[in-house]
């Protein structure tokens, strides 16, 4: 596997955790090491690993969060640094999101997500994904 397919391994393990609500999961796709933050949608910055995990705890916890599936995610590399860019496809609506990772032990983990609306939609074509393609 390279070293971008790992990267986006990572990024799906995150939507999955998400749309599967295992917090167990949530909780292995963040960074323990490095220092990790998280703006929701509307939300203010959330700093800390514990801050950080508290807010997923609530969002995996209310049943009336909606389902998300993640679209168009492309990876690109920065030495022992990665991130990805994506759609989040909510209940018919996208938000364009960026997710930052740090290779933390042997693996791929996130220090940041952030989420926003767009007006844009994920290209419909997987031909127009770019290098690194669909991962879901």
């Amino acid at each position: 596997m390279s070293e971008l397919d790992a990267v986006l391994f990572a990024n799906e393990a995150f939507y999955r955790a998400f749309a599967d609500r295992d917090m167990d999961i949530m909780a292995e796709a963040w960074a323990e090491d490095a220092a990790v933050s998280c703006i929701h949608p509307g939300w203010g910055l959330l700093e800390g690993r514990d801050e950080v995990l508290l807010s997923w705890q609530a969002i995996l916890d209310n049943p009336g969060s909606p389902a998300i599936q993640c679209l168009a995610a492309r990876a690109h590399m920065l030495g022992e640094m990665a991130y990805v860019i994506c759609f989040e496809e909510i209940q018919g609506n996208y938000l364009i999101a960026t997710n930052i990772f740090v290779h933390e032990g042997k693996r791929w983990r996130l220090v940041h997500h952030q989420a926003g609306a767009t007006a844009e939609k994920p290209p419909a074509d997987p031909d127009d994904e770019g290098e690194s393609g669909l991962i879901n």
